[in-house]
């Protein structure tokens, strides 16, 4: 953390000449590195002790793992030292977001295994470097849709605005390059479960490539690319996706290009985005519920509404690395005895959707964890302002590389009684943390050759 102190204080003067602009003062940021974690988290725990201090993460890893091999769960010992039923709900209501009180509200079976908390997330020095420089230079424009003098790093690691707390979630940090083999279930109001979606999905965040020359974040960059080549179900296989988004998208929207074997042909797909129904979820989520959120902010206004300590899914290896899919996927709900919850602070973020924009949600919310900036859980309102649908994201650490993720996420309908479980890598191992492709395997040409049946 003494790190930290020696970067603010060398960029002094570069702090000075962009103060105009900048998220916060140069006093504030010296806060990073001594009450504040390097992104923004408070360093210190909670007052009865249900939240610990923050002590640099897991940077212990398991003895049993075996690299190329699903990352062995380094809590798989413990036990809940709370167990939150139904009958529970008036007394635990304030730390619940508003989908869990529902879930509890509606399904006797339904209930939260709390196990003690552990700050897991560390994230590497190069992170943590920028994350200083951007809290005295970073800044929103367009009323916040896009970015200027960003490094890669959190943008905004002392938010002061809806926005600013958004931008986080969006360029967080999840190491370089992944690649995992998914699978995507719905489980329908009877009970009954069926395969969405299976595939080999590739992700990249190019921001944080090495190879990246060095200096602030240019507009048209992409900061997140991904490619779905789907193998399943059979109506689906060979078909295939490619997913672009630019740090200024107001400037350069997201880029879709789909390849359909039925037409031997790559056509751009600019409807991917917003409230568009994801045909990987079986129509049970928009585009952009994907990880909770993604994608362009401009049909909404974000109002940062504070802090507060909330039950979330967290260090879920359990669940997230569990073989067999069928113990998982039970009727109504996720099987509680593989869900892991804890007691964590998190950044909420409250979206209304603004005058004379179209969304099929009026109002969001969502809930950041202040480790990781990660979106580990979301409400969503209908036009009538009744809950709707609501998500949360199964958060694990990769400790052997120092990257949070959290690509297995779900989301529930409250209105069909459906839900959808996506990204669900567990009976193929987990993610792998793998080179950055080729430019020519980003291509939109390259989906031919990869859909083919």
């Amino acid at each position: 953390m003494k790190n930290l102190k020696t970067i603010l204080a060398t960029t002094l003067t570069f702090a000075v000449a962009v103060s105009a602009h900048a998220s916060v003062s140069p006093d504030q940021a010296a806060k990073l590195g001594t009450t504040l974690t390097g992104i923004g988290a408070e360093m210190a725990g909670n007052v009865d002790g249900t939240i610990p201090a923050y002590t640099g993460g897991l940077t212990t890893i398991p003895t049993d793992y075996k690299p190329g091999e699903a990352r062995p769960d380094p809590f798989a010992n413990e036990k809940p030292r709370l167990v939150i039923t139904p009958q529970d709900l008036a007394k635990q209501k304030d730390k619940l977001t508003a989908t869990t009180q529902a879930l509890l509200t509606r399904y006797p079976t339904y209930r939260l295994d709390v196990y003690p908390t552990h700050r897991t997330v560390a994230l590497p020095k190069s992170v943590l470097e920028n994350t200083a420089l951007n809290a005295v230079a970073a800044k929103t424009r367009v009323e916040g849709l896009a970015l200027e003098n960003v490094l890669p790093g959190v943008p905004f690691p002392i938010p002061a605005d809806g926005y600013e707390a958004m931008w986080n979630h969006l360029l967080r940090y999840q190491g370089v390059a992944l690649s995992n083999k998914y699978d995507s279930w719905n489980v329908d109001s009877s009970g009954a479960a069926s395969l969405s979606t299976s595939g080999n999905f590739n992700a990249e965040y190019p921001l944080y490539n090495p190879s990246r020359p060095v200096g602030p974040v240019a507009a048209d960059e992409v900061y997140y690319r991904a490619k779905f080549q789907y193998t399943g179900p059979a109506r689906r296989a060979g078909e295939a996706l490619l997913l672009m988004d630019a740090v200024d998208p107001i400037k350069q929207p997201r880029r879709g290009w789909l390849y359909l074997p039925g037409q031997r042909r790559v056509k751009l797909a600019p409807e991917l985005s917003y409230d568009t129904p994801n045909p990987s979820t079986a129509g049970t989520a928009t585009y952009d519920d994907a990880f909770l959120f993604s994608g362009a902010m401009d049909r909404y206004d974000f109002k940062l509404m504070g802090k507060k300590e909330l039950y979330v899914p967290y260090n879920t290896y359990k669940l997230s690395y569990h073989k067999t899919t069928a113990d998982v996927t039970t009727p109504n709900h996720v099987n509680p005895d593989l869900l892991r919850w804890e007691l964590h602070r998190v950044w909420v973020v409250e979206a209304t959707l603004k005058p004379g924009k179209r969304h099929i949600y009026s109002k969001r919310t969502f809930y950041l964890d202040e480790d990781s900036w990660i979106a580990l859980a979301s409400d969503e309102y209908d036009g009538r302002g009744q809950l709707y649908r609501g998500g949360f994201a199964h958060l694990t650490y990769s400790y052997d590389v120092q990257a949070p993720e959290a690509v297995n996420h779900m989301l529930y309908d409250l209105i069909s009684g459906a839900y959808n479980l996506n990204g669900f890598y567990g009976p193929y191992g987990g993610p792998k943390y793998i080179a950055p492709l080729s430019k020519s395997q980003w291509s939109p040409e390259s989906l031919a050759g990869s859909g083919i049946r």
